[in-house]
């Protein structure tokens, strides 16, 4: 989410920063840019208190189009028995989004840090209207397969970890869905009944994560790694009609090349077993997963992607991100080949809302269409 006075005011710094020299400088002691700047941080300082952020949101992405809305956003240290010192920040981020596509979205996410990192806890909740699209299942799907359906639904899921070695977290997780498909394009894939998932699916799993974190900051990293396999079990008797399971690795590697310089590295994959509805297929596309393909363009049961960011300060709390990635959908893992490959890329700005380095960012991408993006926090 970003705020559309702060987002203008970024703007007009990028767009003046290359006309405005020193000679424009000496028209006061400030200068243009200064000032800017200057009233951007005091637009964040007035829209804050001591511990929340209140954020007027104006949100783009492909997936919702123009939304309007607010977010608020706490960032706070728990109480330790032993000193804060070192405790990692958490968070509580709580949205309501209407957008021009009539998508009515509340969420509510709490990432919460205790007892010297040791005890991380991760808590997501999601009430949605959403008329969406689907393309349908595979690797090679005509753009005229598109057809629109609309779906309320509910999504929660609560996972614990505790660290048990230096940097390596496990713990339990769980996750329940349901869905409400109250419009489907008349003689269309969904309205055939062919496509799992088309009526009502509901799923509740139980399953398990591992984590191997180093990151310097969990916001903007500047080093070390984060790892995660995350396994879930969805079955009928946790209450849910489908029976599948999913298993998900996620490696991330943080390499300061100098000064503020970062280089983020991101390998993705996603592997599908059994019955899974097709909301749950592994996919590619949407803000974080291949920026420049609408969410869901290409979903199977198996999914791989690679992705890659160089991070670079500019001015003050602005910063510049160049971003590539590369990935594909298949039935099997034998499947997979270098051919199949879909490839993406842009560009992105920064700007940053507190000193634990929690970012907005707008980012513009290239892949089987031209998206920008704006939301809160770094995709990698």
């Amino acid at each position: 989410m970003i705020p559309m006075s702060l987002l203008l005011t970024i703007i007009f710094a990028l767009i003046v920063s290359p006309i405005f020299t020193q000679e424009n400088k000496e028209i006061n002691d400030e200068g243009l840019i200064d000032k800017a700047f200057n009233t951007a941080e005091e637009l964040v300082d007035w829209a804050s208190t001591d511990s929340w952020t209140f954020i007027p949101a104006l949100t783009y992405s492909p997936e919702t189009s123009w939304g309007i809305g607010a977010r608020t956003i706490k960032v706070f240290r728990a109480t330790s028995t032993k000193s804060d010192g070192d405790l990692r920040p958490s968070t509580l981020p709580i949205t309501f989004l209407y957008t021009l596509e009539n998508q009515a979205i509340f969420t509510s996410e709490l990432e919460l840090w205790k007892d010297e990192n040791k005890d991380y806890l991760h808590a997501r909740l999601e009430l949605t209207d959403y008329p969406f699209k689907f393309y349908g299942i595979g690797n090679e799907l005509r753009q005229e397969n598109e057809e629109d359906y609309a779906s309320r639904y509910i999504y929660f899921h609560l996972q614990y970890q505790r660290e048990l070695l230096k940097g390596f977290y496990l713990g339990p997780r769980y996750e329940f869905r349901a869905d409400n498909i109250y419009y489907k394009i008349p003689e269309g894939l969904l309205e055939s009944g062919n496509i799992p998932g088309s009526n009502h699916p509901r799923l509740s799993g139980l399953g398990i994560t591992a984590n191997f974190d180093t990151r310097d900051n969990i916001f903007q990293p500047s080093g070390g790694s984060f790892h995660q396999f995350s396994w879930m079990s969805f079955q009928s008797f946790l209450g849910g009609n489908f029976t599948f399971n999913q298993y998900q690795l996620d490696l991330r590697k943080y390499i300061r090349i100098f000064d503020r310089h970062v280089i983020a590295m991101q390998s993705w994959w996603s592997f599908t077993y059994g019955n899974p509805p097709f909301q749950h297929l592994s996919l590619i596309g949407g803000s974080d997963i291949m920026r420049g393909y609408f969410e869901g363009r290409y979903r199977d049961r198996q999914a791989m992607v690679y992705q890659a960011e160089y991070r670079m300060p500019v001015y003050r709390k602005l910063g510049l991100v160049f971003f590539g990635s590369a990935g594909q959908v298949a039935p099997q893992f034998r499947n997979y080949s270098f051919d199949r490959f879909r490839y993406g890329g842009g560009f992105g700005f920064r700007y940053r809302l507190n000193d634990e380095g929690l970012n907005i960012r707008l980012d513009i991408a290239f892949g089987d269409q031209k998206a920008f993006y704006f939301g809160l926090n770094e995709v990698i």
